[in-house]
């Protein structure tokens, strides 16, 4: 199994929105993806801006190009999300998960 890892930031206004976003269309959308396993939208608040953390599940590196393409380092945005994010790691991170206590 792949993990992919990526972190955003919003302003603070824009966290809710970012994170509806997250839960109503871009999860939704990656669980018809062939090979997706689920995953995880982290938040941590801060005083001047909200991080979130989002960690994505895959059977294979695959299905990871299944939903990011060939170049599947770099990070994906729809516009939405463009809109409301802050600023962004450009890059993916990808881990073989060798455990899990789930």
């Amino acid at each position: 199994m792949i993990a992919r890892h990526w972190r955003g930031w919003t302003k603070i206004k824009d966290a809710d929105s970012y994170e509806g976003f997250l839960k109503k269309k871009l999860l939704p959308e990656l669980r018809v993806i062939d090979g997706y396993q689920g995953g995880y939208v982290l938040r941590s608040d801060g005083a001047a801006e909200t991080e979130f953390v989002v960690i994505n599940f895959f059977d294979s590196l695959d299905a990871v190009k299944r939903f990011a393409g060939s170049n599947y380092t770099v990070a994906i945005f729809e516009p939405e999300a463009k809109r409301l994010l802050s600023r962004v790691e450009e890059f993916a991170t990808h881990y073989a998960v060798r455990a899990c206590t789930l």
